[in-house]
């Protein structure tokens, strides 16, 4: 469910027309949902009520400060993989005992951040990592809460740069190798054993995954408090998918994955955290960029947009469908015929779809990425010197620029030149 909609024949965000937003700040922009935020928030803590439980956005999703306030105004935690994201989330109000640090490769500086300014806990990924953290914790006279996070080694079956949960992922440490570990971890002063951590892989359209993973979790939580853990706290990852093609079946909604959490773990009297990122923001937000050209090939014909592959990565790096629509209505009838659509960059990866059936459009014309909310923005660069683009928030019939488009002279003066040049 979204919030972008076609009335009186233009595609708006909540109650603002796009076209008006493009005519404010220029194409190629982003805009997300105040309202879709809510409603997707709100869905997990349906699915989770009566356990006692945190959500923890995945900032790396979205990480754009006023939607980080959004989600903690609503009480959402914040889960970060570095000292930047912890600081971001600090900056926008969340506390630190709403944050959990996840990530294989936390510093000793990222550490002391995090336990000088206050956390949740910290999910660690490897022995080195926990002897660190320990040394650390100790050097400033703190203790450290963790997880462990373990390797259940379930297929996610999802796309393999995003599957994290198989013994061949640089993630966690292996299921068999965790009651050693765990015993390393009690025996260190500056650490405090809380729970266990498990994140298997992202954009999962199938439940049977999750139930495998947690159901090892569920398994593990015995044998530990057999061996003297105080197992309190599960940390179950996200990676539930979004439906990035209409056209297709559903992934399985919040209620569902809900469900199952309740099954695998729910009797176990823990308390229970989550990590959404995708399917809270990922149809939160759309991209919007005009035609410059149609350019008629050798055998097929190219839509030439302003936006490109810096912009919007996930096509190129990970061949990633994203539906793309006129925000000008297509009246009934309308022929529609087959394009490549494409970026100026100077890349054959710049390529967003291949042989797309597209109305008639032309120069200037406005067309909508949609479910570019999650890794869209966060994942730009300024490939090519081509600014990072606007993202832009919509509340009701109100919208403001919550980043805005730098200028080529804010571009050029960040480099430096040293003086012997």
């Amino acid at each position: 469910m979204d919030h972008f909609d076609y009335k009186d024949g233009i595609l708006h965000a909540e109650d603002v027309a796009v076209d008006e937003i493009a005519r404010a700040v220029g194409t190629p922009f982003y805009a997300y949902s105040a309202a879709t935020f809510r409603r997707h928030f709100q869905l997990f803590q349906e699915a989770l009520a009566g356990m006692d439980h945190l959500i923890c956005y995945a900032m790396k999703a979205n990480g754009n400060l006023a939607i980080l306030k959004l989600m903690g105004d609503m009480g959402a935690g914040i889960d970060v993989v570095s000292g930047g994201e912890y600081l971001k989330a600090r900056a926008a109000g969340v506390p630190g005992e709403r944050i959990v640090f996840s990530g294989v490769g936390k510093t000793r500086a990222e550490m002391a951040l995090a336990l000088e300014g206050g956390i949740r806990q910290f999910n660690v990924e490897s022995e080195p990592e926990l002897l660190a953290l320990n040394e650390v914790a100790c050097g400033l006279g703190k203790v450290a809460p963790v997880t462990v996070r373990i390797n259940p080694d379930v297929d996610a079956r999802t796309h393999a740069k995003i599957a994290t949960g198989k013994s061949e992922n640089k993630f966690g440490i292996p299921i068999a190798k965790a009651r050693l570990v765990y015993a390393e971890a009690a025996a260190l002063p500056g650490i405090e054993v809380v729970g266990i951590d498990v994140h298997i892989g992202s954009q999962l359209t199938d439940l049977d995954p999750f139930r495998a993973a947690f159901d090892k979790v569920a398994h593990l939580t015995g044998l530990l408090r057999q061996d003297g853990h105080d197992i309190r706290r599960l940390d179950l990852g996200g990676g539930l998918g979004i439906p990035y093609e209409r056209s297709n079946m559903a992934p399985p909604l919040p209620l569902d994955y809900g469900e199952v959490i309740r099954q695998t773990v729910g009797h176990l009297g823990c308390e229970i955290e989550i990590e959404p990122g995708r399917l809270i923001v990922g149809n939160a937000g759309i991209m919007v960029a005009s035609v410059i050209y149609l350019k008629h090939g050798e055998g097929r014909n190219f839509l030439i947009l302003d936006a490109a592959m810096n912009d919007l990565i996930r096509p190129a790096m990970y061949d990633a469908h994203h539906d793309i629509v006129p925000v000008r209505q297509v009246a009934p009838g309308t022929e529609m015929s087959a394009v490549d659509i494409v970026g100026p960059v100077c890349e054959t990866g710049d390529t967003f779809a291949r042989q797309r059936n597209m109305p008639p459009l032309g120069d200037g014309d406005l067309v909508a990425f949609r479910s570019a909310g999650a890794y869209g923005a966060v994942m730009a660069s300024e490939y090519n010197m081509r600014p990072l683009i606007p993202e832009v928030l919509v509340d009701g019939d109100q919208f403001a620029v919550i980043r805005p488009r730098p200028s080529f002279d804010e571009m050029i003066n960040r480099d430096r030149v040293p003086e012997w040049l």
